[in-house]
């Protein structure tokens, strides 16, 4: 992961390099990681108009660091109540 400004570069699973634009980043004691959400720059939205969030946990501190995925039920939920918080106070 290469980030800059609110922009990372993340590579998937056959190796290309997708420019993604951070949503917000967060921290959680319980869990005692760092997350991001983010999409691609330019994602199409769907008929609903949404578009597919993606999340990662990372180490903080890390200027290249691997973005690490999701491990656990738990943190789903936490993940998906911080987004929830978050567009609620974006639609405010």
């Amino acid at each position: 992961m290469e980030h800059g400004d609110n922009h990372i570069t993340v590579i998937d699973e056959e190796g290309n390099e997708q420019l993604c634009e951070i949503l917000f980043t967060f921290e959680s004691e319980e869990f005692g990681k760092s997350y991001v959400l983010y999409y691609p720059v330019g994602a199409e939205e769907d008929e609903d108009g949404h578009i597919e969030i993606h999340a990662s946990s990372f180490i903080p501190g890390e200027e290249e660091g691997d973005l690490l995925p999701i491990e656990t039920d738990e943190e789903w939920v936490l993940i998906e109540e911080m987004l929830d918080t978050y567009m609620d106070s974006e639609e405010e």
